[in-house]
């Protein structure tokens, strides 16, 4: 998601927003520093577990991730549980392939940095990319017109090589307990204006984009303990598994594995984001949690 570091420049990014004076600017400076403070370390950070999955033999689907920790799967206690994994298995299963997972994704990655990444994926001509990006260009004080436009660029290269591509956009910053108010509202403000400039970015460039914010963003807050890592801050082994819920069906479709993917209209609410209860997943990871 984001570093701890780039909660400094959160602070500098809400200062900014409105004029804000001085004395609640120096409110949302302390609170960065007890976010800082409260925000744990994590113990373990995986290597990408980069591979053919499924594999039988044949000629494998190849699958590419991009973008920051949360495309990583920072948070996860085992690589089994990294997004790109979980994808690719379902990938596998759906398309009666093996699949290629190749991960380029780096923690602590914004927009900018999609460059040399998406420089490595062209080179091994992937079929379906996956990019993650967007909570770090809110920390790092990236305008929302400008991470969305170098976003377009990255999608528009991967589109030109045959691939199609589809963009989990900046998730709801918003839901970070640690982060107290009113500095969460900012992040969370700022979180959903780029996340709606990614989309029509994103759409212009032939990509699909996918609200990680809207879908994801209920679950996180009413199962918190659940959804997020240690640290408070990554999303656990069961929240990477909802967002590869929400990601799979479209990258089904740029594949060419099912018809036509549609966004939902309203978030993918469990019971559990309505009352207290067991979770409503899409019936992919439902089945493998089960």
């Amino acid at each position: 998601m984001i570093g701890l570091r780039a909660l400094r420049a959160a602070v500098m990014t809400a200062a900014t927003l409105g004029g804000l004076s001085g004395a609640l600017a120096g409110l949302l400076t302390e609170q960065g520093r007890r976010a800082r403070a409260a925000i744990g370390v994590l113990e373990h950070l995986w290597p990408a577990p980069d591979g053919v999955y499924a594999d039988d033999g044949g000629d494998p689907l190849r699958l590419a991730v991009l973008g920051d920790s949360m495309a990583v799967g920072v948070g996860v206690t085992h690589p089994s549980q990294m997004p790109g994994v979980l994808l690719a298995l379902a990938l596998a299963e759906e398309a009666g392939r093996p699949v290629r997972l190749s991960t380029y994704a780096v923690s602590g990655s914004t927009t900018r940095d999609l460059v040399p990444q998406v420089d490595a994926a062209v080179r091994d001509e992937p079929r379906v990319a996956l990019i993650i990006i967007g909570a770090n260009d809110v920390t790092s004080r990236m305008g929302t017109g400008e991470s969305a436009r170098l976003l377009a660029e990255q999608v528009r290269r991967l589109r030109a090589t045959g691939c199609g591509v589809v963009v989990g956009t900046c998730p709801d910053l918003g839901v970070v307990r640690p982060i107290p108010q009113p500095l969460r509202m900012v992040g969370h403000r700022y979180s959903l204006r780029l996340a709606a400039a990614q989309t029509a970015a994103v759409r212009g460039a032939g990509g699909i984009p996918v609200s990680l914010a809207n879908l994801l963003a209920p679950e996180f807050l009413a199962r918190h303990a659940d959804m997020f890592s240690s640290d408070r801050f990554h999303p656990s082994a069961v929240g990477y598994e909802a967002a590869a819920g929400v990601l799979l069906a479209p990258l089904c479709q740029v594949a060419g594995l099912g018809a036509g993917w549609v966004a939902p209209v309203v978030p993918l609410r469990s019971a559990a984001a309505l009352a207290v209860g067991p979770s409503r997943w899409p019936p992919w990871p439902q089945k493998r949690h089960a």
